[in-house]
């Protein structure tokens, strides 16, 4: 037992965060897989996932922590956090690398800049990597998710779905440490506005207009990817996104149907999977530029 970890993963639930054990010295959860879930104790219903398990219950968390000097991590969402991960540049990491890439401090310096607002003053961890957590609330009308790079480069967000080590754990010898303000400020309604994704219209959206070349090959495709995408279990979305976005990108180099009809179809699907609309927009367009720009001609393929 660590009294030190500890007494961090009861700080933790006295503010209210739920917390759950990571492998000692790592962020990877402790939890079982759902592969090997044992289908007994909490899990008795069905598999339950790290977010699920997640407690603020001071009797659970001692005789958890008491079994081994596991680092906390702190379920992001259920403790009505929004998270804003300010990280390195892994060239930074290296002593070969370039030290003039901007770190993630920077370019969301520059992002606040932009938009007329003050750097926020809140909760400050410092990361093991040299990185910043800042901790604010989460507005309770919206229920936020993970971003990656959604609000500028090397800026991640952890809300539901999400979790980040808590201070006092250590990764790699080195300790996250408070390094910041220590009281909590509510995410800024320009932050927020960045992060929520646009309101679908009240209106019905009008169906795709009829493509003049839509061969079977890219229509039978389309319904497969989609279906991929929808069946998708947890975890495997985005991949799935990603996988299915690519299989249509050489019949829209090919000509047998158009770009945003397949970009609607699966942006639509990707958000009704559960992924935000940045995630889907971002998958989708990165999936179909690169399949496009390798696609071989069709006497070839």
């Amino acid at each position: 037992m660590n009294t030190h970890l500890m007494n961090a993963a009861l700080n933790a639930a006295e503010r209210g965060w739920p917390v759950f054990p990571l492998r000692p010295g790592t962020k990877r959860p402790a939890l079982h897989s759902e592969t090997a879930c044992p289908r007994t104790g909490p899990c008795a219903s069905g598999h339950a996932k790290w977010e699920q398990r997640a407690t603020t219950d001071p009797d659970r968390i001692r005789a958890a922590w008491a079994r081994a000097p596991f680092n906390v991590g702190i379920a992001t969402g259920p403790a009505g956090l929004l998270v804003i991960d300010l990280d390195r540049p892994k060239s930074q990491d290296n002593s070969n690398g370039s030290a003039d890439a901007p770190c993630g401090a920077a370019t969301f310096k520059a992002l606040c800049e932009r938009t007329g607002l003050p750097v926020p003053r809140t909760r400050t961890i410092r990361t093991a990597s040299g990185g910043q957590h800042l901790y604010f609330t989460a507005p309770a009308a919206v229920r936020l998710h993970n971003t990656a790079g959604t609000l500028a480069p090397l800026v991640d967000t952890r809300a539901w779905g999400g979790y980040v080590v808590a201070a006092g754990s250590t990764v790699d010898g080195r300790m996250y440490e408070v390094a910041g303000p220590a009281l909590l400020s509510p995410l800024p309604p320009a932050l927020l506005a960045l992060l929520v994704p646009p309101h679908p219209s009240t209106s019905p959206r009008p169906a795709p207009a009829p493509v003049a070349r839509t061969g079977r090959g890219a229509e039978a495709a389309l319904i497969w990817g989609r279906r991929n995408v929808r069946q998708a279990p947890e975890g495997t979305r985005n991949a799935r996104l990603l996988e299915s976005a690519r299989a249509m990108g050489r019949f829209v180099a090919w000509g047998d149907i158009p770009r945003h009809v397949v970009e609607d179809a699966f942006q639509g699907e990707g958000e009704a999977a559960g992924l935000t609309a940045a995630e889907c927009r971002s998958t989708i367009r990165s999936a179909l530029d690169w399949s496009i720009r390798t696609c071989r001609p069709r006497t070839a393929a």
